[in-house]
């Protein structure tokens, strides 16, 4: 096989936040983060603290959303609810920047908001992901195209303190002229652009539409060094099918993985 299973079972933050989750589909979510060894769990904020104790004595960390999943807080809040995400047991934060102000081109704000969250996150030890939402990005804005507003993100990002950018927060739904909506989530395209985009001490998060193991091996070869998930089981479960029969038939050597995922 290409990577190993902890490799790739290491990218992975397990995406518990769909607004209908009871807490018995979040504490089941947690054990079944700890049972494939993953990254992370992403949670709600106000059930991190039982995430924490619902990990314990597992390497798996606990990350909270904040500003989710449209950005809208205003930054004072976001600031707070890092610091009590951070003091319930999150080290990892995943926040969406204002969506609304960077296609204003209201850069500056922008900056200050991110900064508000990593300086606070930096200060409990976490770590912060900033949630871009390229779908609603494609046109671009204030004056830019969709391919240097994600450059001016990126770069906006690096100099707060961002320790990730994130595509999605994969509820970014764009409404259709027939009322339909539609989410494309992370595309290639928009990896490779954002790790160029970025220093090496800035790492990139895949999140939306990786529902299969051809997906995540794809996203870490663009680059990406997370991806958010709510198809955890079947993609670590497909991988250990392929290794098996990988193991049973060595003279056929690694199985072929390629095609397009998104």
């Amino acid at each position: 096989m290409k990577y190993t299973y902890e490799e790739l079972a290491k990218m992975i933050d397990h995406s518990l936040l769909h607004p209908t989750m009871t807490d018995a589909e979040l504490e089941a979510g947690c054990r079944l983060a700890a049972k494939y060894n993953v990254a992370s769990v992403c949670i709600k904020p106000y059930a991190v603290k039982q995430a924490v104790e619902w990990l314990q004595g597992s390497d798996v960390r606990v990350g909270a959303v904040i500003g989710f999943p449209h950005g809208n807080s205003c930054t004072e809040s976001k600031r707070y609810e890092t610091e009590l995400a951070c003091r319930d047991g999150a080290v990892e934060i995943d926040m969406v920047i204002n969506i609304g102000k960077a296609l204003s081109g209201d850069w500056e704000y922008v900056e200050r908001d991110v900064k508000a969250v990593c300086d606070e996150a930096h200060q409990h030890g976490a770590q912060v992901k900033v949630i871009f939402e390229n779908d609603y990005l494609t046109s671009g804005g204030a004056g830019l195209s969709g391919d240097e507003f994600k450059r001016r993100l990126c770069e906006l990002c690096e100099r707060a303190g961002a320790d990730w950018v994130k595509t999605s927060s994969g509820y970014g739904f764009v409404k259709q002229v027939d009322g339909s909506y539609s989410y494309q989530g992370a595309t290639e395209h928009d990896l490779n652009l954002m790790r160029g985009s970025c220093s090496s001490k800035v790492q990139v998060k895949a999140a939306g539409g990786v529902r299969d193991l051809d997906g995540l091996i794809n996203v870490r070869d663009l680059g990406a060094t997370r991806c958010g998930a709510t198809a955890t089981a079947a993609m670590l479960d497909e991988y250990r099918r392929r290794l098996a029969a990988t193991e049973s038939t060595p003279d056929k050597g690694p199985t072929s993985i390629g095609g397009g995922y998104y």
